[in-house]
């Protein structure tokens, strides 16, 4: 299982705003490229995302769908891949912390080979995958473009 967390400066608001639209998850979500919407009815729990996973030359489809819809703590999503035999569950934990707010992101796999061949290598892989995701998600919030302001 691959739990992170950080701190982002900003409110909680500005964190689901940026949660909330869908076809921006490409400017902090690790490997993904073109997001948007499908129906747009983005972050409702059912709505689904759609996008291009790049893994250096590698790249395929995904599809991300909102399990759980709870503002303003939680948001539970499903990245599905491998035409749905394969998934994962991400769950962001959006809590206020004094003027800033603490994301806690737990992601696991639910399907597939992902599961069945779960361990500290691919948890580790993980982490460092999700502490990027995080940093860029906090860049996102409190720059509001994601860009990293030349660093």
């Amino acid at each position: 299982m691959a739990v992170q967390h950080r701190l982002v400066r900003c409110r909680p608001a500005r964190v689901w705003e940026v949660l909330g639209e869908g076809s921006g998850y490409d400017r902090w979500v690790v490997g993904t490229h073109d997001a948007r919407e499908e129906d747009g009815s983005w972050p409702r729990e059912g709505a689904a995302l759609r996008y291009r996973l790049k893994l250096g030359p590698v790249s395929y489809d995904g599809r991300t769908v909102v399990r759980v819809h709870q503002p303003p703590d939680r948001l539970e999503l499903e990245a599905i891949a491998a035409g749905g035999r394969a998934s994962a569950r991400i769950a962001f934990d959006i809590r206020p912390w004094g003027e800033d707010t603490l994301v806690i992101l737990d992601e696991h796999p639910l399907r597939g080979r992902g599961w069945n061949f779960h361990h500290a290598a691919i948890d580790a892989v993980a982490q460092v995958r999700n502490r990027l995701m995080l940093s860029r998600l906090a860049r996102t919030c409190e720059n509001g473009d994601g860009s990293d302001g030349g660093s």
